[in-house]
């Protein structure tokens, strides 16, 4: 096994499904600027042929601009790859042509992430999406394109000179956050042989040393118990005093356990170390408090490790003693030993059993409405007695616009009457009754 190097800043990461393993630099967190393509411009053009009179405007209407679209990689295990490319952009739509010819839709850019990454707007931190299932994820829609002067044409205005710009895409700066799936995690202090475990219950290859923070990065494992039944187990690297505050190597890597349904909480009971089981067990459990306390009341299963080398058995009757009086049941085994491991994987695959399934957090993003700015150009001309209103911003207002809805034409008039259009529109002499054009839509003007 060999491992790249010269990798700068990160762990080293080893990711086991079943044996298989891929080595590269562990990255669990990134953040990334993504933009929509914009919409086309629509086209001012006319219909010019021998021997047809009066052939009129026909400029085609602009594609639209492609989407950022996320997809789930199963054969992603990091964020590394978000590393060197922060910026994502999808294709613009083409301008519309002549003829009545629409431009073409901007390419869609998808991209790829390990399954349970969550997508955070970076701004307020809210989620957008969680990629734990297979469903592809439209995370920027691309702009409309513009229209073209061919939807101008009235009895009355038979030659518009004017077509529409496409509108922008969407644009966000959004946190990618991997949170592992897995049915249950291994949690502990260095040392205790969680990794150890984990490479005898399930065909994990993870690093086992005899010093304090081997593990540097979380492993999986899947574990076999019986035809049709498994379950994913993974290895967290140890959890000392003050991980919930960014002590150790631990806090970076307790958000892998947020979404496991059962902890194994293992405990050294050897007494080698010189610690206190009791003292080990109830330290970890304050730090799952501190860091969220709806982790600190996930079920747990408490695993007494390194029994065949156990110097004091009354250590081990005292956390008996302590760990069932809070509800816990405790098993005692020697992973190195391959001792009580499998009644371990039993009682776990019965408790599973009974436990909901992984946790998906459900999106809580809601988009802003735009702003509307009055200091942006605004072009009101009037022509043929329409008064025509064009803005980058007023086209941005209008795409959040439900029109067949009365609280959101409220909210519209609102924002027109606070950015001062209805009042330069009366400045340049609007009557009751005009035609006012926005981005296509008529509207009969009242004072």
């Amino acid at each position: 096994m060999h491992f790249a190097h010269g990798w700068p800043q990160g762990y080293y990461y080893l990711y086991f499904i079943g044996g298989d393993y891929t080595a590269s630099s562990f990255i669990d967190k990134a953040r990334i600027t993504v933009r929509a393509g914009n919409g086309g411009n629509g086209a001012i053009a006319f219909h010019r042929e021998k021997y047809v009179a009066a052939g009129g405007p026909d400029g085609g209407d602009g594609g639209r601009g492609g989407s950022i679209i996320l997809q789930v990689d199963d054969h992603m295990s990091t964020l590394m790859d978000f590393r060197y490319k922060r910026k994502y952009a999808a294709a613009n739509g083409a301008d519309g042509q002549g003829g009545r010819k629409s431009g073409r839709d901007g390419e869609s850019l998808t991209i790829r992430v390990p399954r349970g990454t969550l997508v955070r707007e970076a701004e307020t931190g809210e989620i957008m999406a969680d990629m734990s299932s297979g469903e592809p994820f439209v995370l920027c829609r691309g702009g409309r394109g513009g229209w073209g002067n061919s939807h101008f044409a009235t009895p009355t205005r038979q030659v518009p000179r004017f077509a529409k710009a496409g509108l922008p895409g969407e644009c966000y700066d959004i946190i990618l956050e991997l949170k592992l799936l897995a049915d249950v995690g291994l949690i502990g202090f260095p040392n205790v042989g969680k990794s150890t475990l984990l490479s005898v219950v399930s065909k994990a290859q993870p690093k086992i040393a005899n010093y304090h923070f081997t593990t540097l990065f979380p492993n999986l494992g899947v574990v076999w118990v019986d035809e049709g039944v498994s379950f994913v187990m993974a290895d967290i690297p140890g959890i000392i005093e003050g991980a919930s505050e960014g002590a150790g190597l631990g806090h970076d890597f307790l958000r892998h356990i947020d979404r496991c349904r059962l902890l194994v909480h293992v405990v050294d009971v050897s007494g080698s170390e010189g610690r206190d089981p009791i003292q080990d067990f109830d330290a970890i459990c304050e730090e799952l408090k501190r860091y969220s306390p709806e982790l600190a009341e996930r079920p747990q299963i408490v695993a007494a490790n390194k029994t065949d080398i156990m110097e004091s058995p009354e250590a081990l009757d005292a956390l008996r003693i302590h760990v069932e009086s809070l509800g816990y049941p405790l098993v005692e085994i020697s992973a190195a030993a391959h001792k009580g491991t499998r009644k371990l994987v039993n009682l776990v695959a019965e408790r599973l059993s009974t436990l909901p399934p992984i946790a998906v957090y459900e999106p809580d993003y809601v988009p802003k409405a735009p702003k509307a700015d009055a200091s942006a150009p605004l072009n009101i001309q009037n022509e043929d007695g329409v008064w025509f209103v064009e803005g980058p911003w007023l086209q941005r207002l209008m795409a959040n616009v439900n029109f067949g809805d009365y609280e959101s034409r409220m909210w519209f008039d609102r924002a027109l009457r606070d950015a001062g259009v209805f009042q330069r529109l009366e400045e340049l002499g609007i009557q009751d009754g005009d035609t006012v054009s926005m981005d296509g839509f008529e509207f009969e003007y009242q004072k």
